[in-house]
């Protein structure tokens, strides 16, 4: 049996040891530990970089996150994709400059953070209104953003909708709200919400889900990605997102929300987002994966960049040549063109200012 913590290339394992009791929620975890970060196998140096837990307590628990860098400035928030967690950016974010902070969190039902109350359902817009929580728990004025696939589209939808108080966005791989042929939305309807339904009787039952050797684990995410995860980076994102089996003590099984598979988007349609890109006039760069799927009809996105381009002069568009998570398999490929846009746009705002 292959340790755990063998799979984890210079990483500290804490996995949910590091849960916050529900006492301490929104206080800084006291105990304190560095990452040690390679790019990948071939890499000559090793960056080590502070990083904490935190826990925002919410209505329904608490959300939590991994607060990089200083405390004294308001960090960029960082938002992961669907059924991935804030380990997504371990990879990425020691690579980039270190007088900024970042806070990556965990959305709801994901990680280390809280679910939503049993008999309901997960919704894009429910993270908008979570958002606005965090930064009322912190009192930040402004807000800053990281975002990958579905929390690219969140933080399009939040700066979309609260464009001055957002400094800038960045997005990965997920430009705004995709476009589904409106034949497919009954149907998809018709076979997801009695799905949810019974992921919600699961998860009242309390009973252990299916568990598994960790190195199945770290291959059914590699491939329930498409490949996308690597197998080498897979630990980063299993460290939040497994706990050990009760039953079988050498199995591990998932924790993420199984309701989190039956969600559904905003639904709305092109005209919408086209609307809500007008608004878009903060620095905004947004990377595309050359190695991923657009998730719709390619003329949506290109004619959601045509008008932001015509709209914003701010606004930047790369693309890279890798695959959907290319932050966390090849952070080397972003981290330069990611740096020199927060070079160039980013601003310290020190905690507690006016």
């Amino acid at each position: 049996m292959t340790k755990v913590s063998s799979l984890l290339p210079n990483v500290a394992v804490f996995g949910r040891m590091l849960r916050a009791h529900r006492g301490s929620a929104g206080i800084i975890i006291s105990q304190r530990f560095l990452h040690d970060n390679k790019i990948n196998e071939e890499s000559r140096y090793i960056v080590k970089r502070e990083v904490e837990e935190v826990r925002v307590p919410v209505p329904y628990g608490e959300i939590a996150g991994k607060w990089w860098g200083p405390k004294d400035v308001r960090p960029i928030v960082s938002l992961h994709g669907w059924q991935d967690n804030a380990g997504t950016f371990d990879r990425l974010i020691p690579l980039l400059p270190h007088h900024m902070s970042f806070l990556a969190l965990d959305f709801p039902g994901h990680g280390l953070s809280s679910r939503i109350p049993d008999g309901m359902t997960y919704h894009t817009l429910d993270s908008v209104y979570m958002l606005k929580m965090v930064m009322q728990h912190y009192q930040w004025k402004k807000i800053s953003f990281m975002a990958h696939s579905m929390g690219s589209l969140v933080s399009f939808i939040f700066s979309s909708v609260f464009p001055d108080m957002v400094d800038f966005n960045i997005g990965l791989d997920a430009l705004k709200p995709h476009i589904s042929d409106p034949d497919k939305l009954g149907p998809r309807l018709q076979k997801r919400i009695p799905q949810m339904l019974t992921a919600d009787i699961r998860n009242r039952q309390k009973t252990e889900p299916p568990s598994y050797p960790y190195e199945e684990l770290v291959n059914r995410l590699h491939l329930g990605s498409h490949k996308s995860v690597s197998k080498q980076a897979a630990p980063y994102l299993l460290n939040r997102n497994i706990q050990k089996s009760a039953t079988h003590p050498d199995k591990f099984y998932f924790t993420r929300d199984s309701r989190l598979k039956y969600s559904v988007g905003v639904g709305w349609g092109q005209d919408v987002n086209l609307e809500l890109a007008k608004r878009m006039m903060m620095p905004y760069l947004f990377l595309k994966a050359k190695h991923s799927s657009y998730y719709e009809d390619r003329k949506y996105f290109d004619e959601f960049v045509e008008l932001v381009k015509q709209n914003n002069p701010l606004f930047e568009l790369h693309f890279v040549d890798s695959t959907h998570h290319m932050h966390l398999t090849e952070p080397e490929k972003v981290v330069p063109i990611i740096s020199k846009f927060l070079c160039k746009h980013w601003k310290r705002d020190p905690l507690g200012s006016e």
